[in-house]
């Protein structure tokens, strides 16, 4: 075997494994898995065609960290932020009015807990890797400037010094800690205060969610305003509406939704951000429940307290989902005695 390599197949033995928190670290800065994958591989292979000169000053991870965020603040340099509609302006007036669809709009993308979550960690950092991915705080993130966002990521996710982000940035140590303060200053303007990010206990969570599929499937309006808090928000990108109030996100699926009645509707359990997700499968002519729609829900104590209804159809394959469901199987008829 040749020295290079072996240093090459070196390099792949030690980085590979890093390719999850890598991904989730892209993610945070753009806002797109898709975008995010790209960078990863963007990332490695500048990190290979660089690897003979690493001199292990620090360790391969931080190194990794290093060259994906200035791939990404490179790749942000032709790219504007990634909004959700809560984030373009105030919620719309009339749930009956035809939403407006914005296909151009570089919207906000949800990501697979399983191609971002920390892998073989203690439970206090897996806790820690699915708050560091929740969509308000990506989506919160969205409003700051591209520099601002790599020093709070390196900073308060990554948990860096000061010092190692300013050598990642090629800047000062005192340069990083001013941007750092204008960052959490912005972010405290947009962000979700933490009280209303306040969630059920397992056991609620679980009858909760359970009786949130149950009304969708059976196609309930009534029960599933029920179910929501008495502020909730709703919002679907790619449409710029938001919906905020328990009664007009009912009357918002009740004359929008193109479910014909009970069954039209089926709910796959799921996990995006940290957080329970569902896609939504609509029944279509040939009968058959076809992918329509990938649900990012955040519960509450008293209820759903905000749904983001993703249309964007080619999620479904990132979170190994099938675009077409098979059909349930038939009940068993009761024998007659």
């Amino acid at each position: 075997m040749s020295t290079d390599k072996a240093v090459k197949d070196d390099f792949l033995r030690q980085a590979v494994p890093y390719r999850r928190e890598l991904l989730a670290h892209c993610y945070r800065m753009l806002g797109s898995v898709h975008d995010a994958e790209d960078q990863v591989q963007e990332t490695y292979l500048r990190a290979w065609r660089s690897y003979d000169g690493f001199e292990g000053r620090s360790s391969l991870r931080t190194w990794l960290h290093r060259i994906a965020t200035r791939t990404c603040l490179t790749a942000l340099e032709s790219r504007g932020r990634r909004p959700l509609p809560t984030g373009l302006g105030e919620p719309s007036a009339d749930p009956y009015d035809t939403p407006i669809e914005r296909s151009e709009v570089p919207w906000l993308e949800p990501i697979p807990d399983t191609m971002a979550s920390a892998e073989h960690a203690d439970p206090a950092a897996i806790v820690a890797s699915r708050e560091s991915i929740r969509l308000a705080l990506i989506a919160a993130l969205q409003h700051l400037p591209p520099r601002q966002r790599a020093v709070l990521i390196l900073r308060d996710v990554l948990k860096w010094r000061a010092a190692e982000v300013a050598e990642a940035l090629h800047t000062t140590t005192t340069a990083v800690n001013s941007i750092l303060q204008r960052a959490r200053a912005r972010l405290d303007e947009v962000a979700t205060p933490p009280e209303d990010l306040a969630e059920p206990t397992s056991a609620e969570q679980r009858e909760l969610l359970a009786r949130y599929v149950r009304a969708f499937e059976e196609y309930d309006v009534a029960a599933i305003v029920e179910l929501l808090t008495a502020d909730a928000v709703w919002e679907m990108p790619p449409y710029t509406g938001w919906y905020q109030g328990a009664e007009n996100i009912g009357r918002l699926i009740g004359g929008q939704c193109p479910a014909d009645g009970p069954g039209a509707m089926r709910l796959v359990s799921t996990r995006a951000n940290g957080q329970p997700a569902f896609a939504v499968y609509m029944r279509a002519a040939d009968g058959a429940h076809h992918a329509f729609a990938l649900q990012v829900v955040t519960p509450a104590p008293t209820g759903v307290a905000h749904v983001v209804m993703f249309f964007d159809l080619r999620l479904f394959a990132k979170f190994g989902l099938p675009a077409v469901l098979p059909p349930m199987p038939a009940a068993p008829i009761a024998s007659v005695p």
